[in-house]
């Protein structure tokens, strides 16, 4: 299991309900592959990098971290 270096982009993004809500974007720094989740507190980090893991395009089992 390798360990790859994720960065990290806070914002936010339009909803189902059409209002802006607070998110988290990490991007995989050796495939650009992208994740998103609402809030933006650690826990939303961690399930960012843990949804890298399970969608990773490449089918790698790599170890996400925040670079």
């Amino acid at each position: 299991m390798a360990r790859v270096e994720c960065e990290v982009v806070y914002g936010t993004q339009e909803n189902d309900s059409g209002t802006d809500s607070p998110c988290v974007w990490t991007t995989c720094s050796q495939c650009g592959h992208e994740t998103i989740s609402w809030g933006n507190s650690e826990a939303s980090v961690r399930r960012c990098l843990a949804l890298m893991n399970e969608e990773c395009p490449e089918g790698a089992d790599n170890f996400y971290v925040v670079s």
